[in-house]
């Protein structure tokens, strides 16, 4: 079983390759887990956007509330996911049941949310299991708004150099790559997506 040191009081990162932007975290301390203050603003295809957002998190880093407010050309718009930490989920107060067994939220236009399910699960060095999350595309905030059942699987691959390795798998987006985590189990590189600036 792995353990990390608590949070920073923020962090950033840069996008790479996928989009040219950044984004930027604040992490507040709650009686019951964490609340995550953050912003992503980018260019994407000539596109422009924003995608601000709170989500709270329990004790053991299961996401229990986002609420995420985009801006764009196109438009703006605001989203509400709930869920009872127990895999089943609310979308702006409807019932979600095609996310049932979820326990994480995962943002497209974020490198921060895959530091939840590395953080709840807590997996030793060689073991490996799915992590199918909430996902929310950035692109369709602005204008016709899915939130998306995400299969994900994360494997534990031995430390280097102090760092936590995972190999990551999103088969749906042909996704596999490997990610590094600092002390805190936060992303430091993910190919292709973004590199840690602060």
């Amino acid at each position: 079983m792995t353990t990390f040191a608590p949070p920073p009081g923020a962090a950033a990162w840069r996008h790479l390759d996928a989009r040219t932007g950044f984004e930027v975290v604040h992490f507040r301390p709650l009686p019951d887990g964490h609340r995550i203050e953050g912003c992503t603003t980018a260019v994407e295809e000539g596109r422009t956007w924003v995608v601000d957002y709170v989500i709270e998190l329990d004790a053991s880093w299961a996401t229990r509330s986002a609420r995420l407010a985009s801006r764009s050309a196109e438009g703006g718009r605001q989203i509400l996911l709930e869920t009872d930490g127990a895999g089943r989920w609310r979308v702006d107060g409807a019932p979600a049941s095609w996310l049932d067994g979820c326990l994480d939220v995962d943002l497209e236009s974020s490198a921060l949310t895959n530091a939840f399910p590395v953080h709840r699960m807590r997996l030793g060095v060689g073991a490996a299991s799915p992590a199918p999350a909430a996902f929310v595309r950035a692109a369709d905030l602005a204008v016709d708004l899915a939130v998306e059942r995400l299969e994900q699987r994360y494997a534990r691959l031995p430390d280097e150099e102090g760092r936590q390795r995972y190999d990551y798998a999103a088969p749906v987006f042909d996704v596999a790559c490997r990610l590094v985590y600092d002390g805190s189990g936060l992303v430091l590189d993910y190919p292709g997506l973004a590199v840690r600036a602060a």
